[in-house]
């Protein structure tokens, strides 16, 4: 490269395939090849928080009713969810990350995003980073990894979805247009549903034909995100690769497989839980001063309670003892609940956590 030549960026979006359902497999080789299923119980509200690649071909996906699932592939073999192993195989997994560049921003338990730029050269190629990535991962871990390689994050994560499982796709620099042409719309990150709904009123059912629109029309369309929605769908991203980002609370959930209103019942979910997020600030350093309740009434109403506490706290008995307090005072005659949580925010110090996803899991 010659002097003032700007070297392209090099980012990679790196994904764990099925995670929690391959650590599963990965500790239980009986179940390697079957359809697994991970989440809560198909008795009662119980969801699917992750699926093997053979439950997928049976047409199941994440957050799916359980009983749904089991109706679709009742041979399917339902796991409860072991958060914290989780967390053990993620960090290891972002430990090789950090070995291989000291830019990752970690999205989740399961994938990140690695600025490579100073570590690729004429010796050593984009494609050989990512492959001798895949590679430490398998070999040191025991899983199978897709991998995105281009210029940019929003180009990346696009590519490491599109030959999973264990799948590697580069885009050249130059060519991040011509390879999102002719993708569904949908494929962009921020583009749901709803957002698809009225592209394709446009006319617009693919990121080439997304790039063609102007500015102008975006902005009227869409407001601020607009115009942004354009630039991505033409590859042009300049967001960086953040190497630490403000985590701002700390919380873990569960919906309960029947509505429950029985004092000593919820009692025993709030310290559940708070001992999860207990040792979830502990792991990571961070004390801090406002404990949350979230309640979820059996008619769907939904509300939150909180108090500030006059010194930092990260144990789970101080955590406990504060959020039990603000549920009691909603045990109202006739009130049914349906779903629990527990969150600590106002930190007084704060560092990356290594641990995201288990807000979302039943205990059930």
């Amino acid at each position: 490269m010659s002097e003032g030549t700007v070297r392209p960026r090099c980012i990679l979006h790196a994904d764990l395939d099925a995670f929690y359902a391959s650590v599963e497999q990965m500790d239980r080789p009986e179940l390697r090849g079957r359809p697994v299923l991970v989440g809560g119980s198909p008795a009662g509200r119980g969801v699917v928080a992750a699926c093997s690649y053979e439950a997928r071909t049976y047409g199941i996906h994440s957050a799916m009713p359980m009983r749904t699932a089991m109706g679709m592939c009742p041979s399917a073999i339902i796991i409860s969810p072991r958060f914290d192993r989780y967390g053990v195989v993620s960090a290891q997994v972002m430990s090789i990350f950090r070995s291989i560049t000291p830019v990752v921003q970690p999205l989740s338990l399961d994938e990140a995003y690695l600025d490579v730029t100073e570590v690729v050269s004429g010796d050593v190629r984009p494609r050989e980073v990512a492959l001798s990535l895949k590679q430490r991962v398998k070999a040191e871990v025991g899983l199978n990894i897709s991998v995105g390689v281009a210029t940019s994050k929003s180009v990346s994560k696009i590519a490491s979805d599109l030959e999973k499982p264990d799948g590697l796709v580069v885009v050249e620099p130059g060519e991040e247009r011509r390879f999102l042409a002719p993708l569904p719309a949908k494929k962009l990150s921020g583009i749901g549903p709803k957002t698809e709904q009225r592209l394709a009123a446009e006319g617009i059912k693919t990121l080439g034909q997304l790039a063609e629109r102007t500015e102008e029309w975006a902005r009227r369309m869409f407001g601020k995100w607009g115009p942004e929605m354009v630039a991505l769908s033409r590859g042009e991203d300049s967001h960086s690769v953040v190497i630490e980002r403000e985590v701002k609370s700390v919380s873990a959930e569960t919906t309960f497989s029947s509505d429950i209103s029985d004092r000593n019942e919820l009692a025993d979910y709030v310290a559940r839980l708070s001992s999860r997020v207990a040792r979830h600030l502990d792991r990571s350093a961070v004390m801090g001063r406002t404990v949350t309740v979230k309640l979820r009434l059996s008619d769907f109403t939904t509300f939150t309670r909180s108090v500030t506490l006059a010194l930092p706290v990260n144990d789970a008995g101080t955590i406990r003892e504060t959020a039990q307090r603000l549920v009691s005072r909603e045990l109202h005659p006739g009130r049914r609940f349906r779903l629990v949580g527990v969150g600590v925010s106002n930190f007084g110090e704060v560092r990356q956590l290594s641990l995201f996803d288990e807000a979302t899991a039943s205990l059930r």
